[in-house]
């Protein structure tokens, strides 16, 4: 059987971000491969040395979109642990309402992707649209349809009142009939969906702990690791959280994943709004932040995002560090890939849902 060397990208071949692999082949399978990374570095973590803390919170918040919220969080977590910040109850529950709204728009974005790698463009259009109505709600609430500026040291800077609180259900109420009648069945379902994803790129529990996998890949892998559950973060203690996880580790179980999460988000959304407390929004005035080092970590729409952050008595922080789940999420492709097919390669890496814009930060 023939071998030969392939070039895949620096143009993604599900997203249109740059990612550069070089692919062994055999045939039509896949033998091995090589990634290459680093075309669109940032320096990000070396600009936060360069900026105070009010700057970087705009500037973590560029990290990448999809996630935007769960950056500035973690962010202002840390702070928070260092100066003995209490974030009050009903800015708690805020912020798990940014998170959960911003984990239902990411889901569906990729498994849209999924669709539209797939050639079921009509499927594709038609999550895409289910998942404007989620654009809209964030539009309305925080002004912003990606990057919501929702988090401040010691709160959070929007609130809801009962008119907006009326709104959104209503948008709930148009979304959740949508995917729990037509966009889920149609994924555990139709014979394309099924053919080009069920057994491919397959990878056990037990790789995931050995790769330190994080998220939906993990969790469509059988391994039921979430933050929100393990180490519980805001008043996540407080919810109904449900851990999904499918045991086949295929594109399939990690798509299947993201769709029954974006549900278990839905009623995580009308929760918080049920429940959302009276009171302030925030702390009040910054206090000084004195000099210390906190770790803190959020389950971000990819998995677990950690942050480090050191500060030294000043405005402007020594050292802040985060390890984002993608970068673990990545490698791991080595175990998908080698012996799929070639026309696969994309689905393949659209299901790890990729985020070059975090993981070369």
């Amino acid at each position: 059987m023939k071998s030969f060397n392939m070039p895949v990208g620096p143009l993604h071949v599900s997203l249109e971000e740059p990612m550069y692999f070089r692919i062994d082949v055999e045939g039509e399978k896949v033998a091995g491969l090589e990634i290459t990374a680093g075309h669109v570095h940032r320096g990000i973590e070396y600009l936060t040395a360069k900026r105070n803390i009010y700057q970087n919170l705009a500037l973590i918040e560029r990290v990448c979109s999809l996630c935007s919220n769960s950056h500035p969080e973690a962010y202002c977590m840390a702070l928070e642990t260092i100066a003995g910040i209490e974030v009050p109850e009903r800015a708690q529950y805020l912020r798990v309402f940014a998170d959960e709204i911003k984990r239902v728009a990411s889901h569906m974005f990729n498994v849209a992707i999924l669709a539209h790698v797939v050639g079921f463009e009509s499927l594709f259009m038609h999550v895409m649209e289910a998942r404007e109505i989620m654009q809209d709600t964030k539009e309305t609430v925080f002004g912003n349809r990606m990057d919501l500026a929702a988090n401040i040291i010691g709160g959070v800077k929007y609130d809801i009142d009962a008119a907006q609180s009326a709104y959104i259900i209503s948008q709930l109420d148009r979304l959740e009939p949508l995917l729990l009648n037509e966009i889920i069945p149609v994924y555990e379902t139709n014979a394309t969906i099924q053919s080009r994803t069920r057994g491919i790129g397959r990878i056990t529990r037990e790789h995931c702990i050995e790769y330190g996998l994080m998220g939906p890949v993990a969790r469509g892998a059988g391994h039921g690791y979430d933050v929100r559950t393990a180490a519980p973060y805001a008043v996540y203690d407080r919810m109904d959280v449900e851990v999904i996880t499918y045991p086949d580790g295929d594109v399939w179980s990690r798509a299947m994943v993201r769709l029954k999460e974006v549900a278990a988000s839905i009623r995580l959304l009308r929760q918080c709004l049920r429940d959302l407390p009276d009171g302030a929004t925030d702390a009040g005035p910054l206090p000084f932040i004195p000099a210390g080092e906190a770790v803190t970590k959020v389950e971000a729409p990819r998995g677990e995002l950690v942050y480090y952050v050191n500060t030294d008595g000043t405005d402007i922080p020594a050292r802040v560090k985060w390890r984002v789940p993608s970068y673990m999420n990545w490698d791991v492709l080595h175990l998908m890939m080698v012996g799929e097919g070639i026309s696969d390669i994309p689905l393949i890496v659209n299901s790890i849902d990729p985020c070059i814009s975090c993981t070369e930060r």
